[in-house]
């Protein structure tokens, strides 16, 4: 192991994330109020990003309105501290990658996948251009939040890749809002990065490129999912099938308003509107990372289940994605819209 790197190693295994920070649109975590048109929904990343923006449009467009729904969001620093707060009833709705829904359904954890947000991953391993390929990477300095998060995770598959293991660079501790300056300073040499942040950095450094979109590296990976409690979609079951509609709806006027989504999204971002018009050609036109009807492959969502297996990122029992999920929502909220077909990116 690189040196410095077992010391850290188990200092981010042992860290638990516990406290969120405040959003663009939420006051920080309170317990869930008992309005029953009001829900309260958690994203995994202290600064919303272009995969979680489907929730500003949906505000913005006044989707949750026309619902009956009045959703306050609030920002935490990791899908982790998401499902915490889901579990622990002080969130009705959160949003998180898959895995650490995924863990705490397996260790028992009241948690239940409803819908997505972004089911392809939208993420892309960014380095400086004089590391040509994974392999490239070893004895680097390598940005990560915590072992076991989203990032890690995807880093771990890029290093994979090209024939290394954590264990083969060094981990080095990054806040999620610092990886952009970290790259840029100096101070790591890989990290992954949301497609606007890729696009930034790069702006900002040209000597940085993306080694490798992880969309490709491992393309049947189920990236973002919407959960709930067992116990909240019991009891609010008309109110999961609004939201996940009005989250359709955000996710169909994307597709088809360019003009209009680009403001919305900066302004949820903090990006320029002109990174944000290049990241949804990326996003949308490219790759469609958003699902326009459920979203919820069960093939590819066993396949990932199965990946973080392997890699030792999910343990306890064997899941079955007919526990992990209930597509019961989304499908009706499908049903009533109408499924969209006839092109190659609508799932």
């Amino acid at each position: 192991m690189a040196v410095g790197s077992r010391k850290l190693w188990a200092v981010l295994a042992a860290a638990v994330l516990f406290f969120p920070a405040c959003g663009a649109f939420g006051e920080g975590p309170q317990e869930a109020e008992s309005n029953d048109n009001e829900i309260q929904v958690g994203l995994p990343t202290g600064k919303t990003s272009f995969a979680n923006s489907d929730i500003a449009v949906a505000q913005e467009k006044g989707f949750f309105k026309e619902a009956g729904l009045t959703v306050k969001t609030t920002n935490f620093r990791s899908g982790v501290s998401v499902v915490q707060g889901v579990a622990g009833g002080n969130l009705d709705v959160g949003a998180s990658s898959f895995e650490p829904v995924a863990n705490a359904h397996a260790r028992g954890g009241d948690v239940k996948i409803i819908g997505s947000y972004t089911d392809l991953l939208a993420v892309a391993a960014v380095t400086p251009k004089d590391v040509t390929k994974p392999a490239d990477l070893r004895g680097k300095n390598v940005g990560v939040q915590e072992v076991g998060a989203f990032r890690e995770i995807m880093t771990r598959i890029v290093l994979e890749s090209g024939g290394l293991t954590q264990r083969d660079v060094n981990y080095v501790p990054v806040d999620s809002q610092s990886y952009i300056s970290s790259l840029l300073q100096g101070k790591i040499e890989s990290a992954i990065l949301q497609t606007e942040q890729a696009l930034s950095a790069q702006t900002e450094d040209k000597n940085l490129h993306v080694l490798e979109n992880l969309n490709k590296i491992t393309p049947n990976y189920h990236y973002g999912t919407y959960f709930v409690s067992p116990s909240w979609l019991e009891n609010n079951r008309k109110n999961a099938v609004k939201f996940l509609t009005a989250i359709t709806k955000a996710h169909r006027f994307m597709y088809e308003n360019k003009e209009e989504t680009v403001p919305i999204v900066a302004k949820s971002t903090g990006f320029d509107e002109k990174t944000i018009s290049a990241a949804y050609d990326v996003m949308l036109e490219q790759q469609g990372v958003f699902p326009v009807n459920d979203g919820l492959d069960d093939k590819r969502m066993r396949q990932t289940i199965e990946k973080l297996r392997k890699m030792g990122v999910l343990t306890g029992p064997e899941i079955k994605v007919s526990e992990l999920v209930d597509k019961g929502p989304i499908g009706d909220a499908v049903r009533d819209l109408g499924p969209w077909d006839g092109d190659k990116r609508w799932r």
